[in-house]
């Protein structure tokens, strides 16, 4: 027993030490490099994605680690509601940034391969103003559940506490359940949903350009469907990703609700593959940056 919670006590350190590292570098390239010229579309919703991946992953990943590690209840009541309550923003956004990134990438190579005359893409412009959205909406909505635990708090009411390692709130009950799943889970949900749709449309273009590449004959031309690909293909990881890590974190979360006697370990699992995305993501975009050239066609 005492091998396998020492395993779990390195594990959740790498996972966490690597999650931190990568989030950082690649914020830390974007504030550098794009300090003087505006940046691309992809490469904003990419900054704003590892942002909130980096929101997770020091909410959520630091402080279970030290509570792995021996440092119990560490934080009050306030403290926790303010961790929890950052932790479930990061996480809204990051879905909900993921779903922009794979939907304007395949609107994106949708007007390559039909060979638009205009290469900006119109909706573009719009981009800041849905990430801008989706920061101010899902502030405003996490703001609702510690709002309502501090009302339940002070009521007769008392619930069984939820222990975190770090801390402890009061536990769930109806009211709270039905509008997580009504503001949260359904819309991750849907997001879920669009992502599998414009991953299967990037698919379906990506094959058609595969079968049509022999007929092209500006070099030029050539190179940037060559690169739009390469980027769809990293989007594409990425999304594939998140789907595999989201829908397996959420049935083992589902597990961890539903049973009244559920393992510790199934505990662990859970919240070790809920971080496996934000802690990977990074290094699919590095994999992307050291392999795709920037394009040096005239126009770009």
């Amino acid at each position: 027993m005492d091998f396998w919670n020492l395993t779990i006590k390195i594990i959740l350190l790498s996972q966490t030490t690597a999650g931190i590292l990568g989030n950082f570098s690649l914020l830390y390239y974007y504030l550098v490099h794009y300090a003087e010229r505006k940046l691309k579309p992809t490469d904003l919703i990419h900054m704003h994605l590892m942002a909130a991946n980096t929101l997770i992953i020091l909410s959520s990943g630091v402080p279970h680690t030290m509570a792995a590690f021996g440092l119990k209840q560490f934080v009050n009541y306030f403290g926790c509601r303010l961790i929890l309550y950052i932790q479930r923003v990061g996480r809204s956004v990051s879905i909900g940034t993921t779903c922009l990134l794979s939907i304007f990438q395949a609107i994106t190579i949708s007007q390559k391969e039909f060979c638009c005359k205009d290469q900006k893409v119109k909706c573009a412009k719009y981009i800041e103003c849905c990430i801008a959205l989706l920061w101010v909406l899902y502030m405003l909505i996490n703001v609702i559940f510690p709002v309502y635990q501090f009302i339940k708090r002070n009521s007769k009411n008392v619930t069984r506490k939820r222990d975190f390692g770090y801390c402890s709130t009061d536990g769930r009950d109806e009211i709270s359940d039905s509008l997580y799943s009504a503001l949260v889970v359904c819309p991750e949900i849907f997001f879920s949903f669009l992502m599998a749709w414009s991953s299967g449309y990037m698919i379906v273009i990506l094959y058609r350009h595969k079968q049509r590449v022999q007929h092209i004959h500006s070099s030029c031309s050539s190179s940037r469907i060559g690169f739009e690909s390469r980027v769809t293909q990293s989007i594409l990881a990425l999304v594939s990703t998140f789907l595999a890590f989201y829908t397996l974190s959420s049935i083992l979360q589902g597990c961890v609700a539903l049973l009244q006697n559920y393992n510790r370990w199934l505990v662990n699992i859970s919240f070790l593959t809920s971080l496996c995305f934000p802690c990977f993501a990074p290094f699919v975009f590095m994999n992307h940056y050291s392999m795709v050239p920037r394009l040096t066609c005239s126009g770009s």
